[in-house]
């Protein structure tokens, strides 16, 4: 069993390992011409159970192709034109050859004598992103596993900086379409239920200022702290986003911590055509960022930024076998002081080698063109009568509704476009979201890839038209 193991005595057998499944996979995407085959769970599953992990192989090749069969063949593919669900990306290839050498390499993040010049890269692109936002020379931050993290983490930051044990008088402010975390965080903080203070929205769902500033003068007067303010530079369901000088000007004025969930618009960062939409960014104490929605990277590349460095204290504790505390006098550099995880991935190689290889222009380009390919689908749905559309986008995703003419029940309606979401799904001829808007269901285009086109918008559109319209045409039939 020892030929397994990755050396100096194995390093032959390693690639041709890696170079026969980086082949498996290269003709997958060569050949691959939808993003879906419609596969179900009740069709896979008895596939997986009936494998005795017990059993082993004990052939590469072999494995490979009972990988092709319980997985490769039935993945929903990202990369595909007409994947235009969630927030998942494309991936570029100076990434994946990030993602294959820190696998093998395999350093752990967490101390210097794990990862030596890991840990400099990291701290590198932390200085970068953290230049990008402006937050100032003073900044700081650490890579994390994902947007959930970071916000837990910039809240854990808030609370502590508040200076109080009353828990319970602590609120957080977050619009109503903001990321489910904050809710999510403010618990695992110990907070009261009450602690998360909803804060409307407008109609373009961003969130509303003079309704932010009357919570914030009624948690004043009633005695309670304004623990932060959660503003969304890109929601998760419209890519909205919130007005942040304005939010940034009552944090000031009321002495809240500001943390920008940027988590899906920090692709603009790179952006040359579209970066003044987040202006105010720059004002934030804290920022999560999501390189793995906007930036092209595999999952998991996050990373959570503060605007004082001095703030990360709060996640910092000691261990004797791992970074006593001489390390901080000695000047040793240990990431684990400032993450909430210990062992923890060289995920930041991954943009190290896109920006080395590609530049940050070459990130910004391409979110500019799924932007600008929002634009268009928006002026699409703007103008075709069968769909209505929430609001123009200011990232890359449209929220709308097939809405037909002869139909006029809302639940009706609503049952049609969910019809039409798991057909579509079914076929695997496309994938898209949904959400729901008022209570109402829609359905949600986010558009990460540029290799979409207008063309594969206005197909998909039809082919949603399709499977609703042959749903209200049955159930009219059994009706009648």
């Amino acid at each position: 069993m020892r030929s397994h193991l990755l050396n100096d005595t194995t390093a032959e057998h390693y690639r041709r390992s890696v170079t026969e499944g980086v082949e498996r996979v290269a003709a997958k995407l060569a050949a691959t011409d939808r993003p879906f085959t419609g596969v179900t769970a009740d069709d896979l599953a008895p596939r997986i159970d009936a494998i005795d992990l017990d059993r082993p192989l004990r052939d590469t090749t072999a494995a490979l192709d009972e990988l092709e069969d319980v997985y490769l063949r039935d993945a929903v593919y990202f990369h595909h034109p007409r994947y235009l669900a969630h927030l998942n990306c494309p991936v570029v290839i100076p990434a994946v050859l990030g993602e294959a050498v820190l696998s093998a390499v395999n350093s752990s993040l967490d101390t210097w004598d794990q990862s030596a010049g890991g840990t400099l890269i990291e701290r590198k692109l932390i200085d970068w992103t953290a230049a990008r936002i402006g937050l100032g020379p003073a900044a700081d931050g650490v890579f994390t596993s994902g947007g959930t993290q970071s916000n837990l983490q910039a809240l854990l930051l808030a609370r502590e900086e508040t200076k109080t044990e009353e828990l319970t008088k602590l609120r957080v402010f977050a619009s109503e379409v903001s990321h489910f975390s904050v809710q999510k965080s403010a618990k695992l903080l110990g907070l009261g239920p009450d602690a998360v203070v909803v804060v409307p929205v407008d109609h373009d769902k961003r969130m509303q200022t003079v309704a932010l500033a009357h919570e914030l003068e009624r948690c004043a007067e009633a005695g309670l702290i304004p623990m932060a303010v959660v503003a969304t530079a890109g929601t998760t369901d419209f890519g909205s986003i919130d007005p942040l000088p304005e939010i940034a000007g009552l944090c000031e004025q009321y002495g809240a911590w500001l943390h920008v969930d940027a988590a899906y618009g920090c692709g603009l960062l790179a952006s040359r055509k579209y970066r003044h939409r987040i202006d105010g960014i720059e004002r934030a104490d804290s920022v999560t960022v999501d390189y793995h929605k906007s930036f092209f990277q595999p999952v998991s590349s996050s990373a959570v930024l503060v605007r004082d460095a001095a703030t990360l204290r709060h996640a910092t504790y000691h261990a004797e076998y791992l970074n006593p505390r001489r390390m901080v006098t000695e000047r040793i550099p240990n990431q684990v002081d400032k993450s909430l995880q210990t062992t923890r991935r060289f995920d930041a190689l991954k943009l190290w080698m896109t920006l080395r290889v590609m530049g940050a222009d070459g990130i910004g380009a391409l979110f500019d063109e799924v932007c600008d390919l929002a634009a268009e689908g928006w002026k699409l749905l703007a103008a075709d009568p069968r769909f209505d559309v929430v609001v123009e986008p200011s990232l890359s995703t449209l929220v709308f509704r097939y809405t037909p003419a002869a139909v006029t029940d809302p639940a009706e309606i609503d049952r049609a476009n969910l019809y039409a979401r798991k057909a579509l799904f079914a076929s695997g001829d496309a994938v898209v979201a949904g959400t729901k808007v008022s209570g109402r269901h829609y359905l949600k285009f986010t558009l990460l890839n540029p290799e979409t086109t207008t063309a594969d918008i206005t197909a998909v559109l039809d082919l949603i038209a399709g499977h609703a319209e042959q749903y209200l045409g049955e159930s009219l039939d059994r009706a009648c």
